[in-house]
């Protein structure tokens, strides 16, 4: 009982819910190692409660919780009579994030961060429609191996003008950790603050066309160009370590150009707003290049982003460590040029950005902000439906104590960056703003456990920069959603993530739910990244698929008898909501069924999953699998899988016979026509 008091007064669950009457007990040894992570001893009996008595007296002696909250549509918070602010009255701060100084009357004093928020983020100015896409997959003939972000702002241009689209959604775009073979999930990074150069556009680079090494740089372009036709014609998958070794060696040849005197003005200025965030994510680039990229294993004065050793080393390599702050640079340029392209023709959001919920353990944010993450733990999930063995996503979490006696520095710098050139943001597993499950380091997933962190505060800040930004919000909120999380995010006006098979009435018969009964606060589509494409789904070769590579616990028979069930039960829905022409088995004609139902739902934003639009039929990514299947490195192809260039899918009759069914101003006319 001492053990689950002083782990309730740090967020941190003793028990959990899987399921409504479940209750699953955490082991003790757990609960005890994520104390510890938050630095909380309770390893012996006089530990325990020794750290209790003091948790105990400091809540007694303590005037002001840790955050308080002002919402635009509430009064401010609730003080005590007895205490008197200093400063300007709170009813009159700005919106922002202040200190908050307070003094009793017996003359104590406090403070508090106070989180002055407007009442909701954001809405998209209009209901529209848009593409749901991984860059990398997206190739045109101007690619260098893997579709880059030049390929993005010509994707937005076209969607826009041709079709009426109102956004693009992209997967993070954050920086990889180097090394071969580089992690190629963009869920796993390194920082999610910065962009990864591998997505710039080499021939965009303004200097590009004043670099004196011509020969060289024409070398570089022919392998790039045979790296291309690789993936595109010869079937190769997408090689981004082969694609970063050749843009690497064209940026070193582009970087000795000088800057003209508006550039460098322009370089500055960017190296001045980014502080130094962007000048430890630049100093981690460099040491990677000396020392590897695990920072463990560092010499040990490296290993401390603010000892003197690191200051000493950062000087000896001021040349690279300019040289990675430039790359972010330009790559911050050619961001804004695709968002300027999205708005240019048209789009009403423009570009929809991902962030992931975590940060690889050895990349540049887990080394620059050590203090900021619980050592020896990894987020992760309980065990579910889906998978009896929970998951371990290898990413520490951010501890919520230094969270809040930082102003929630972190996260605020965070979204910063990533708002600058958004219409919208989408949040992997937006209810780790909420809580997260903590996996201590040589545990199974299972013996994990649920931390809550300050949901009203992170909240608050999401709002505030979001606002700040004149961005919307997106969170996905598939799977296991604590009650009244969902709720909690539409107050505050975070648009849902609903996929078209998992939306059935699961309170009434589990039939599949009509479209009127949907959310309108959420992003409608008919897949993810993670799931099957629809004409997949519909012929039922992911089924083929994960039973070929032992991800099945049925027979083939009975897990293909399940998917023909689930299908035909949809599919006998559209047909009767008058959505699905007399055309049995013609595949391309469900598919548009599947996405004019979409269109008859209220859901404020549609995404159309590109892939969908040409028939591919292999997923993105195949949870469950690493190397039996590959993930990540796939091109947008057609039914044949035969890879498509940009050029060749924007001019696909199959695509442009879905887009028919769009109004062409977006969803919001009604269902279309088809």
């Amino acid at each position: 009982m001492t053990l689950a008091r002083l782990a309730a007064r740090h967020g941190v669950a003793t028990s959990y819910s899987p399921a409504p009457g479940v209750t699953v007990r955490v082991p003790d040894a757990t609960v005890v190692a994520v104390l510890a992570a938050l630095g909380v001893d309770a390893s012996t009996p006089d530990a325990l409660a020794r750290s209790l008595a003091e948790a105990e007296a400091a809540d007694a002696d303590r005037l002001l919780p840790r955050t308080l909250v002002r919402w635009g549509d509430a009064p401010g918070p609730d003080l005590c009579d007895e205490l008197t602010v200093l400063g300007d009255p709170i009813h009159q701060l700005p919106p922002g994030v202040h200190q908050l100084d307070v003094r009793h009357r017996d003359g104590r004093t406090a403070s508090a961060t106070l989180v002055v928020a407007p009442a909701a983020v954001p809405q998209p100015p209009a209901r529209a429609h848009g593409f749901l896409v991984q860059l990398y997959s997206l190739l045109s003939t101007r690619s260098w191996g893997m579709g880059d972000l030049g390929d993005l702002a010509e994707l937005a241009g076209w969607a826009g003008r041709a079709v009426g689209s109102g956004f693009v959604q992209v997967n993070p775009l954050h920086a990889a950790v180097p090394g071969t073979p580089t992690d190629p999930s963009p869920y796993r990074p390194s920082s999610r603050r910065f962009p990864d150069p591998v997505h710039l556009r080499i021939e965009d680079v303004p200097e590009y066309a004043y670099a004196t090494d011509r020969a060289e740089l024409d070398a570089l372009v022919a392998r790039a160009g045979a790296l291309r036709e690789q993936v595109l014609s010869k079937g190769e998958l997408i090689d981004r370590d082969a694609v970063w070794e050749l843009k690497r060696a064209a940026l070193g040849v582009l970087y000795r150009v000088p800057l003209q005197p508006g550039r460098r003005a322009a370089y500055c200025d960017f190296l001045a707003e980014q502080g130094q965030a962007l000048e430890d994510h630049a100093t981690w680039c460099a040491f990677t290049e000396a020392y590897g990229p695990n920072w463990r294993h560092w010499p040990v004065g490296l290993r401390d982003p603010r000892s003197a050793e690191t200051a000493r080393k950062r000087r000896d390599l001021i040349d690279r460590v300019d040289f990675h702050s430039w790359l972010a640079w330009l790559t911050d340029t050619q961001l804004a040029a695709a968002q300027r392209a999205a708005r240019d023709a048209g789009m009403a959001v423009g570009l929809v950005h991902d962030l992931a919920v975590g940060v690889h353990p050895d990349g540049a944010d887990a080394w620059a902000q050590q203090d900021a993450f619980a050592p020896g733990m990894s987020v992760g999930a309980p065990p579910d439906a889906f998978n009896a063995h929970g998951q371990d996503w290898g990413l520490p979490p951010w501890r919520p104590d230094v969270l809040a006696a930082r102003g929630y520095a972190p996260y605020r710098g965070l979204l910063q960056s990533l708002l600058r050139h958004a219409g919208a943001l989408r949040i992997d597993h937006v209810m780790g703003l909420f809580r997260l499950w903590w996996v201590p380091e040589g545990r199974p997933p299972t013996e994990g456990t649920y931390v809550h962190y300050d949901a009203e505060a992170m909240l608050a800040v999401l709002a505030l920069e979001a606002h700040r930004a004149g961005a919307a919000v997106i969170g996905e909120d598939l799977g296991t959603v604590e009650p009244g999380v969902r709720e909690a995010l539409a107050a505050r006006g975070v648009l849902g993530t609903s996929v078209l098979w998992f939306e059935r009435d699961w309170v009434g018969d589990g039939r599949p739910l009509a479209p009127e009964s949907w959310r309108p606060g959420c992003l409608a589509t008919a897949t993810t990244h993670d799931l099957p494409s629809t004409a997949a789904r519909l012929t039922g070769d992911h089924v083929t698929l994960r039973y070929s590579l032992g991800l099945l616990t049925d027979s083939l028979v009975q897990e293909e008898s399940a998917a023909r069930a689930e299908v035909g039960q949809w599919l006998a829905h559209l047909e009767r909501l008058g959505l699905l022409p007399d055309a049995p088995g013609d595949e391309e004609e469900e598919i548009r069924a599947v996405y004019r139902f979409l269109l008859r739902t209220p859901a404020r934003l549609v995404g159309v999953w590109l892939p969908d639009t040409v028939g591919d039929r292999r997923p993105q990514n195949l949870p469950g699998t690493w190397d039996q299947y590959p993930n990540w490195r796939l091109p947008i192809a057609g039914p044949d899988a035969c890879p498509l260039s940009l050029d060749q899918l924007t001019a696909s009759p199959r695509l442009h016979a879905l887009m028919r069914i769009f109004p062409r101003g977006g969803p919001g006319a009604g269902a279309g026509t088809g």
